[in-house]
């Protein structure tokens, strides 16, 4: 379907259906290719547009989101600015509960788009750019109480099976469809797990021989099953060395990779200089990954990979300094 050609009722339906490219220019020389998924092309800047919307309409359908009852949400930012987004257009009100670690550029975005933003001092001891999961944990208790004293509905990312849902339904099929099947692998850099499980499910229901690796931070590769040593990386929206993950629990991973600062800010910058996409830390995650596939065990395959948000709500932090 070509929306470009069509009258969208609003801006909630423009969400999805995002573009897939090949990345043949960050790619040359390597054997193998890298297809990408533009992600930060929705309206929100992010793949969590997706979520925000299954979240709330499974929520209206299942009667437990009442007419103007508002939604709050605890998020780095992305999810909240989907959630901002479908709550404009739907005319309730939403309250998101940030951490001061994340980029100033997301409440901003929030506020903008008629949220009210909630902003959590950080644990002691963090660094701004750098959220943990005792930072996360802070966030979490904050909504928690907000919640009850509104009388809000949470969307509650980490939980909803809708979250993965999104990308089980609409994400993987679109990537399997506008790639004819041929994809050997992908990796996914892990925040909620949701889009990890969701296109795991999505693509090996398809071909059960395509491979699923988790991505994680270096030095907070719990998952993999190894000690946090490093929880205050920098690389935003994910990696909160949270070992218990509800959304991953009977997701197929074929293999986990980790990934500096470094390596995810350097891929972020060639993503940027050599592909003309401007994205965020975790996507320059997901592509340093796939790098990493392609000079081991996928090597000679194609892996796809989400490009996550926008390097947009990154300018004041040094990724792009």
């Amino acid at each position: 379907m070509d929306r470009s050609r069509q009258l969208l009722p609003s801006v909630v339906e423009a969400i999805g259906e995002t573009p897939l490219v090949e990345l043949s220019r960050l790619t040359r020389g390597e054997e193998g290719r890298i297809l990408a998924k533009l992600e930060y092309l929705s309206p929100g800047f992010s793949k969590k547009d997706r979520i925000a919307r299954q979240i709330l309409e499974d929520a209206q359908a299942a009667g437990q989101l009442k007419p103007g009852q508002p939604v709050i949400e605890l998020t780095s930012g992305n999810t909240g600015t989907g959630a901002a987004i479908v709550c404009a257009v739907q005319g309730r009100p939403f309250i998101a509960v940030m951490s001061r670690g994340n980029s100033e550029e997301r409440a901003r975005m929030m506020r903008a788009l008629g949220a009210e933003v909630v902003l959590v001092e950080q644990a002691q001891g963090s660094t701004q750019g750098m959220v943990s999961g005792k930072d996360l944990q802070l966030v979490e208790e904050r909504t928690a109480v907000l919640a009850d004293e509104r009388g809000a509905f949470r969307i509650d990312q980490f939980v909803r099976p809708a979250n993965a849902l999104a990308h089980e339904l609409h994400t993987g099929p679109e990537i399997y469809e506008a790639c004819g099947g041929a994809l050997t692998a992908f990796c996914d850099f892990v925040g909620t797990g949701g889009s990890f499980a969701g296109l795991s499910k999505a693509f090996k229901v398809r071909n059960p021989a395509i491979r699923a690796y988790a991505v994680e931070p270096e030095g907070a590769a719990v998952l993999k099953g190894m000690a946090a040593s490093q929880p205050n990386h920098r690389i935003q929206g994910g990696g909160y060395a949270m070992a218990k993950l509800p959304l991953l629990e009977g997701a197929v991973i074929d293999g986990y990779l980790t990934v500096s600062d470094q390596e995810a800010i350097d891929a972020a910058r060639r993503l940027a200089s050599e592909e003309g996409i401007f994205a965020g830390f975790s996507s320059g995650a997901n592509v340093a990954a796939a790098l990493q596939l392609l000079r081991g065990r996928e090597k000679g395959g194609t892996i796809v990979v989400l490009i996550c948000d926008s390097g947009l709500k990154y300018l004041s932090t040094g990724l792009w300094r």
